[in-house]
């Protein structure tokens, strides 16, 4: 699959039951959206990532082992663990 980016570039892809999570890197992405989300096999957008805040975006991203959830870290400090069906947060800490 010819996976293309939304809006920069695909920093990390990440294979998974439900689709491919892609990682775009933060530099100049919108705010307004989230640079975290997942495609089905025919290339549609499954999920946008739920964010923390609306001026953060996602850094980094790793699928857990439990394969049900994904624990990240954005540009504004946050860890946080989503749900890997939905793209919605499940918890949430501020780290400094």
């Amino acid at each position: 699959m010819d996976t293309q980016p939304l809006h920069t570039k695909i920093d990390k892809i990440i294979q998974t039951r439900v689709g491919l999570v892609i990682l775009e890197i933060p530099d100049r992405f919108p705010y307004a959206e989230s640079n975290l989300y997942c495609l089905a096999p025919n290339n549609k957008i499954l999920w946008k990532a739920e964010k923390p805040e609306p001026n953060t975006l996602y850094s980094r991203v790793r699928l857990n082992e439990d394969g049900a959830t994904l624990s990240t870290y954005t540009t504004g400090g946050h860890a946080c663990d989503l749900e890997l069906n939905t793209g919605k947060l499940i918890s949430q800490a501020t780290i400094k």
